[in-house]
């Protein structure tokens, strides 16, 4: 028997006096009411009400059992609507600022679906770290190195005119003698992969292939990188979806090959489970993972 559903019934033709009208305000035909106030009367081992074929009245054990029943169907609805609110609370979560607008929105659409609704929050890994530190956000979405991380994104130079190489190699950058006194090409950082596990293998490679300090340079946002590139011989390391959207074309690098690593950060490992499960797919679009072949 389902407790609820019998209370409300009973509650709502005892408050009418009516098996017609109690049925009609529960929104239930009239025979359904009947079974569950019957069933109720089992499960209780009383009659709750008095019927004739004019009126129905309750008895004394029926009055005795309203206001019981009256606070299982209120606390029933109480929970129902404390259910709803819960559904509908923003899920804070902190992504990184490269994210396409247009990547997150399908991710919000696709967290609807398992009614999650996100509320986005962009910001470099720094801040993404401090805002989960601080409980300002639910989850954050943080750099890692590639073997820790739930999404890889692969790494390479990305430059305003095609190289007509299928690789490109750090060393080639080294000017010649005749251009020793022109400026250096570079290779633009963006703040997200200014983390050790990404920056520190790259400028590594600068020192040891002679390349100077300033041709491996943090800029001070990818759109100031991609910048540099489209106006000249420079080159950001981003990502093919980057360089696509940026309008760069995009090899890989020779050596090391260089990979953003993305894991969840929560307080709670069901919010951590959810974005990396249900929502793992539509996440790693946002983050710019290969399709699958």
């Amino acid at each position: 028997m389902d407790l609820v559903a019998a209370c409300r019934a009973f509650v709502s033709v005892g408050t009418h006096g009516s098996f017609t009208i109690g049925a009609s305000v529960a929104r239930i035909p009239q025979s359904v009411a009947s079974r569950r106030v019957a069933a109720l009367e089992r499960h209780l081992g009383g009659r709750l009400f008095d019927r004739t074929s004019r009126s129905v009245t309750l008895t004394p054990f029926g009055r005795d059992m309203l206001a019981s029943a009256r606070r299982i169907v209120d606390l029933a609805e109480a929970m129902e609507h404390d259910a709803e609110r819960a559904r509908l609370r923003p899920f804070r979560l902190a992504v990184p600022a490269i994210c396409a607008p247009r990547s997150l929105a399908r991710l919000v659409v696709e967290a609807r679906r398992h009614d999650l609704h996100l509320e986005l929050h962009r910001g470099e890994p720094a801040e993404r770290a401090r805002l989960r530190q601080r409980h300002e956000v639910r989850a954050a979405l943080v750099c890692v190195p590639a073997d820790e991380a739930a999404w890889r994104v692969p790494l390479g130079l990305a430059g305003g005119t095609d190289p007509g190489v299928e690789l490109v190699r750090l060393e080639t950058l080294r000017p010649s003698r005749a251009d020793r006194r022109g400026r250096r090409r570079r290779v633009w950082i963006a703040p997200e992969d200014d983390v050790p596990h990404v920056r520190d293998p790259l400028t590594r490679l600068r020192d040891a292939v002679g390349l100077q300090p300033t041709q491996v340079a943090v800029a001070a946002s990818v759109v100031d990188a991609a910048a540099e590139a489209l106006a000249g011989s420079d080159l950001v390391l981003c990502s093919p979806f980057e360089a696509d959207e940026l309008g760069l074309h995009w090899r890989p690098l020779g050596e090391p090959r260089p990979v953003r690593g993305y894991q969840v950060t929560a307080g709670l490992r069901e919010d951590a489970e959810r974005l990396r499960g249900a929502l793992g797919a539509a996440v790693g679009r946002c983050l710019g993972v290969p399709e699958a072949a």
